[in-house]
């Protein structure tokens, strides 16, 4: 049987010797640090200069691969990712103004790249490309 004592121990000693103790609160900051630092990590990308981007290594900054458009005349542009192991794309995603996942669960250091393809003949788009 724990007593009150026992639980509270571990808490007092972290406080006696000048560390925090995790909370809710902190677990939330850290995660929000965490996409921050991933999106933080976006590369720039005009299309009309290629059609696919690349070559990426991916890092540890993000867990997947996310991409947004963030100007030109396109309101969307549709995407996909090619891993150099494979040389298929995944699977085309549609990716708008907000960040749109083309991508999940990725390993670090996988090498890709991103082709991809505007709606109409004659637009243009600028892209964001996180990993």
């Amino acid at each position: 049987m724990t007593t009150r004592f026992a639980r509270a121990l571990p808490v007092a000693l972290l406080i006696a010797l000048g560390l925090t103790v995790p909370t809710a609160a902190s677990a939330s900051a850290a995660t929000a640090s965490a996409a921050t630092t991933c999106y933080g990590g976006a590369v720039t990308v005009h299309y009309g200069d290629a059609l696919e981007f690349g070559p990426y290594w991916t890092t540890a900054r993000c867990a997947d691969i996310n991409m947004r458009v963030i100007g030109g005349t396109a309101a969307y542009v549709n995407a996909c990712v090619k891993f150099a192991k494979y040389g298929t794309c995944n699977r085309w995603t549609k990716v708008g103004r907000s960040w749109t996942t083309i991508a999940t669960d990725v390993l670090d250091g996988s090498k890709f790249t991103v082709p991809a393809g505007v709606p109409l003949e004659g637009d243009d788009a600028v892209l964001q490309i996180a990993f």
